[in-house]
């Protein structure tokens, strides 16, 4: 499975951005996706998941905010993030998993997001 993300750049604080993952590969036994971030100087970060049938789960920080989908058909997955604040500022990544295994097994490269005071 590949992962390619896309759409991160620069906006204002409370602008908004939409990232997009494109999925290729087998996905066929891939559960779930999500979305990590990685601050400067900070350890990486859970920011939305959502699974094949379309349950989600967010971060507390990003809740109200941020709304995460996929389109199974397209195997594309998206984070509609609003109401940008300068500490989303980060390096977005997009994963997926596998049925029946707990850790994340693909990775993209990431997408940057900054947001200006």
């Amino acid at each position: 499975v590949q992962l390619q993300a896309s759409g991160g750049g620069l906006v204002q604080a409370g602008g908004s951005l939409r990232l997009s993952c494109a999925a290729s590969g087998s996905m066929f036994n891939i559960y779930a996706m999500g979305w990590y971030r990685q601050a400067p100087g900070k350890q990486r970060e859970l920011v939305a998941t959502i699974t094949k049938s379309g349950a989600t789960n967010y971060a507390d920080s990003v809740k109200g905010r941020f709304t995460i989908s996929r389109d199974n058909a397209k195997v594309m997955m998206y984070l509609q993030m609003n109401s940008l604040k300068p500490e989303d500022t980060a390096v977005y990544y997009c994963a997926a998993r596998r049925l029946g295994v707990q850790n994340w097994d693909y990775w993209g490269p990431g997408t940057l997001v900054t947001v200006s005071q």
